[in-house]
């Protein structure tokens, strides 16, 4: 008889795990919720909406550091090009926005402000639809993964790998952000999409509207907890962590690390697009910048910094670096970049196992289990 999902879900979890989930939903769907909207301005329990919109864009930030600790932790493959598939997802889900947006907008025309500025006369045909929630969705799902299932079949077939695999990803995504800055491509240029008013009919700044995106983003983030520990504990995840460590050897024991790479990769590029659909609303734009190979890159240190092949510490590299991102732009911006760099160097250096290997390594030293 096979074992229903559930109980192998749990399985994979462990009791800990399956705790620090409960408690995670505890706290970002009841009581930081009750705490934004319950408890009035002013008072100390009171969440602000700044905290719900930079919870928020974290945890998305999150979703796509475990969508690359899947790939690079568990598969053995860096991806500089991530950036790409989360501002995919963006920009299919900001166009829906964009349509929202009516005759609200600065020239009150039914064309989104930047075509009406730049004497478009008619929405392009790939806008075709744009206005309905439910085809947003599905281009936010299907236009990532179509192309990620596109280069990586013809990038796996010819066994490329290494570091030849990570320039093509940031080749590709510097090619897509060069592509979108231009004004004539249909996607706001420069400035990129902007002015966001609603979603099925609720403005976007409402509070109510903030914490159901915050709850949305938390959801997200253990689904995909859950569905990558699902993953990697399985047989399909065995057979990853052989590929990344002696792929050679896995073809002669007759698997084919194609279609295994291929799955991952798109799963992947699918999770980082309905990351950056759930982010384009609370930060409210989405522009080519996005797509710049520094993002890509940080990413990658992101996973670094938590701990690669943990999953969990993919999150807390994630949180780490974006708190402190967050601080830095703010008090020190000029020295930003070069606080990235160093703990870049610090983390190669000091922490090959990330934060994560840390407290393992302090744990078997104090003795614990």
């Amino acid at each position: 008889m096979r074992t229903p999902f559930v109980v192998r879900l749990y399985r994979a979890l462990g009791p800990k795990g399956a705790i620090a989930l409960a408690v995670f939903a505890l706290l970002t769907l009841l009581l930081v919720p009750v705490l934004h909207l319950a408890v009035p301005k002013g008072n100390p329990f009171h969440v602000s909406d700044y905290f719900i919109t930079l919870g928020g864009k974290i945890m998305c930030y999150a979703i796509v550091a475990v969508a690359m600790d899947l790939i690079w932790g568990y598969a053995g493959i860096l991806s500089l090009g991530h950036g790409l598939f989360f501002a995919l997802g963006g920009y299919a889900f900001g166009m829906y926005l964009m349509r929202q947006i009516g005759r609200d907008g600065s020239y009150q025309s039914d064309l989104p402000d930047f075509m009406v500025f730049l004497d478009w006369k008619a929405l392009p045909w790939y806008w075709t639809g744009s206005d309905s929630f439910l085809w947003a969705v599905l281009l936010v799902l299907v236009v990532p993964a179509l192309l990620a299932f596109l280069f990586g079949f013809f990038a796996f077939r010819s066994r490329i790998k290494g570091v030849y695999f990570s320039i093509i990803t940031q080749a590709m995504t510097f090619a897509a952000m060069l592509f979108f800055f231009r004004n004539e491509t249909g996607f706001g240029g420069n400035n990129g999409f902007t002015d966001f008013k609603r979603i099925l009919g609720h403005s976007i700044t409402s509070p109510e509207m903030r914490v159901t995106l915050f709850a949305l983003s938390a959801l997200m983030l253990m689904a995909t907890l859950m569905l990558g520990r699902y993953l990697v504990t399985s047989r399909f995840g065995r057979v990853l962590a052989s590929i990344r460590d002696a792929e050679s050897r896995v073809m002669f024991l007759g698997y084919n690390p194609l279609w295994y790479k291929l799955a991952i990769w798109t799963l992947s590029a699918l999770l980082c697009a309905v990351a950056g659909a759930l982010y384009v609303p609370q930060v409210g734009i989405i522009n080519p910048s996005e797509m710049s190979p520094a993002n890509s890159i940080e990413i990658a240190i992101w996973v670094a910094v938590g701990g690669r092949a943990t999953l969990v510490g993919a999150v807390i590299g994630a949180v780490i670096v974006n708190l402190a991102k967050s601080f830095f732009t703010v008090a020190f911006p000029e020295y930003w970049l070069f606080f990235l760099g160093f703990l870049f160097i610090a983390v190669t250096l000091w922490l090959p196992d990330g934060v994560v290997g840390l407290w393992r390594r302090l744990r078997e030293r104090g003795g614990k289990p």
